[in-house]
């Protein structure tokens, strides 16, 4: 894991969007990985917990009613509905993080992602592709969580998002979970060495711009 000490700048909004059942949390975790300044945001959900996943960690796992009163509360950034269940991002551990200098991911439906652009104008948005429709339906029937009524649900979902790759500032093909990770992270580290995320506490930039 890459040691990156200087957290002065401003950390980055990282959106991950994907299709149900391409890798995108298999993808995630490896990114993470690879550098002690990335994180992961915590998704708010009313789904229930598939297997090993665990309130606080995988998901901030609410009912209806919780869910709802958060959105009243303003304590909400997006929040979208998607397959009939709710999913959010938390306003308060985001801020926090990208204040301390975090490049923080999140890893929300595109909806979500359009409410997280109209908020945050430079956050970097990278859109997961699978290799093909066929591929991405074995990878849901091989979960063996959902039925096949659900899954063909998912399928035509998909389809519905895929179109909406083309807002994002990247798409990545998932054939390989590790050479996904890689140009992810890839990304990352060329959207740092942007000009407007210069760390303006460097001596050269305060001398020269």
């Amino acid at each position: 894991m890459a040691k990156e000490n200087d957290k002065k700048h401003k950390g980055m909004v990282l959106v991950i969007s994907a299709p149900s059942g391409t890798g995108k949390d298999a993808t995630i975790e490896k990114v993470l990985k690879k550098s002690d300044n990335i994180v992961m945001s915590i998704s708010a959900t009313t789904r229930s917990p598939r297997a090993l996943e665990k309130n606080g960690k995988s998901y901030y796992f609410l009912s209806v009613f919780e869910f709802k009163e958060r959105i009243k509360n303003k304590e909400m950034l997006e929040y979208t509905k998607y397959c009939g269940d709710y999913y959010g991002t938390l306003y308060e551990p985001l801020i926090e993080n990208i204040n301390k200098g975090l490049d923080v991911i999140l890893k929300i439906e595109v909806d979500g992602a359009r409410q997280i652009r109209n908020i945050f104008k430079d956050s970097v948005h990278i859109f997961v592709l699978p290799p093909s429709l066929k591929e991405l339906s074995k990878r849901l029937a091989d979960r063996g969580t959902e039925t096949q009524e659900a899954i063909n649900e998912r399928l035509g979902t998909a389809i519905k998002e895929m179109k909406f790759a083309k807002n994002y500032d990247y798409a990545v093909i998932n054939k390989n979970l590790d050479a996904c990770a890689d140009e992810i992270y890839k990304i990352i580290q060329v959207e740092r060495l942007r000009i407007s995320r210069l760390n303006y506490k460097e001596e050269i930039v305060r001398e020269v711009f």
